[in-house]
């Protein structure tokens, strides 16, 4: 076999090679960490509303996001199960405690969730197991994926069997464990039964509520319940399906809050550079043949010889190049997760959707920096 002309160009000058890869890798690198954050943001933001078991949600139209909402009355929820497709109700209470470290005694924000043990709507990893721990006055379930700051409190638990901590000033006692993760949002988080978070937080008055989940009967068409729904209640609240509910969190990251655009901005920034470096490349081993172009061009080769040439040489740098990025990326994210208890982590479809981007990047320098040979003369280089 034949080897292709345009890799014995690159490979002519390793090191000008080596630095092309090492640029392009850089450029991947940067897009890979970039989109790894964003989708981290997104499917962060959104672990609590996939372990809801629920049809439709109620929230408030003032509610940004989860982490950020603003009371309803309960009373809403319960005018909902009037309407003929419902089967139950749950109400969901949210808000951020002071935690106090019980071993460094630091304090940190904390995301506290309540709702009625007896009807237990989120299907969280060690939830089930200890719900009826949460039935207990002053008694909570700690997420063990929170972050360390929080305090060892999985082993301390394991040693001890229970863990005396404090939540906004008040004594509480942990009873079991539930895997739930940090988010942008909420560093971590511990779930209570209704009755204890209305002792955590007095100041919130009874019958406000933060999230309204609605199971609705088996065999019920969604879009017709939510037609009733907004018929039945007043418009002080928000309805949703699920997919509505995921996308409504999703979006005001993604387009309310600065940390999507940088997401988003340091991914078009790694493509430029990427870009810039690849055209450097090119456009310098196109300057550096020219005459050999030349000699070819007036041996009768024609144009679209060379623009294969160089996309050829385009598509070697983009797939070398993609390697080392994907290596670096790979490494960097697992020691991210570690450090920030994302769910940070390489997925095929944002492999696939780098070695995309690099292949156009490359492409698209390639494109540029093939005029040149275009426009070459053999009358004006001889």
């Amino acid at each position: 076999m034949k080897t292709p002309l345009s890799w014995l160009q690159l490979s002519h000058e390793k090191a000008r090679l080596l630095i092309a890869l090492a640029g392009i890798g850089f450029a991947d690198m940067l897009m890979f960490i970039q989109l790894g954050f964003q989708a981290a943001l997104f499917d962060s933001s959104v672990t609590f509303h996939k372990a809801l078991q629920g049809d439709i949600f109620l929230m408030s139209p003032q509610s940004d996001a989860l982490g950020f909402t603003e009371p309803f009355s309960e009373r809403r929820l319960y005018q909902s199960a009037a309407v003929d497709q419902v089967e139950s109700v749950v109400p969901i209470y949210l808000n951020y405690g002071s935690w106090k470290n019980p071993i460094e005694r630091n304090t940190r924000t904390i995301l506290t969730i309540g709702f009625n043990p007896a009807q237990n709507p989120v299907n969280f990893p060690g939830i089930k197991e200890n719900i009826d721990q949460i039935k207990l006055p002053d008694v909570v379930l700690f997420d063990k994926q929170s972050r360390a700051e929080f305090g060892a409190i999985a082993e301390l638990l394991q040693q001890n069997g229970t863990v005396k901590a404090e939540v906004s000033s008040r004594k509480v006692t942990v009873r079991g464990l539930f895997s739930m993760g940090a988010s942008f949002a909420a560093d971590g988080n511990i779930i209570t039964s209704d009755t204890n978070f209305l002792r955590l937080f007095d100041d919130r008055q009874k019958g406000l509520i933060d999230v309204g989940i609605i199971n609705l009967k088996p065999g019920t068409d969604i879009e017709l319940a939510k037609a009733n729904l907004k018929a039945k209640l007043p418009q002080d609240v928000e309805i949703f399906d699920r997919e509505e509910f995921i996308q409504e969190e999703i979006s005001y990251w993604q387009n309310a809050t600065a940390i999507g655009f940088i997401f988003t901005l340091g991914t078009a920034i790694g493509f430029v550079v990427g870009t810039v470096i690849v055209y450097q490349i090119l456009y310098t081993d196109v300057a550096n043949h020219l005459s050999e172009y030349a000699t070819l061009k007036a041996m009768g080769y024609r144009d679209s010889y060379f623009v294969i040439l160089v996309f050829q040489e385009a598509v070697i740098l983009a797939v070398l190049g993609f390697l080392p990025g994907y290596a670096i990326a790979t490494g960097l994210y697992s020691l991210a997760a570690g450090a920030t208890a994302l769910p940070l982590a390489m997925t095929v479809n944002r492999a696939t959707t780098v070695l995309i981007l690099t292949v156009i990047m490359c492409c698209a320098s390639g494109s540029v920096a093939v005029r040149k040979l275009s426009a070459a003369d053999p009358a004006d280089i001889f």
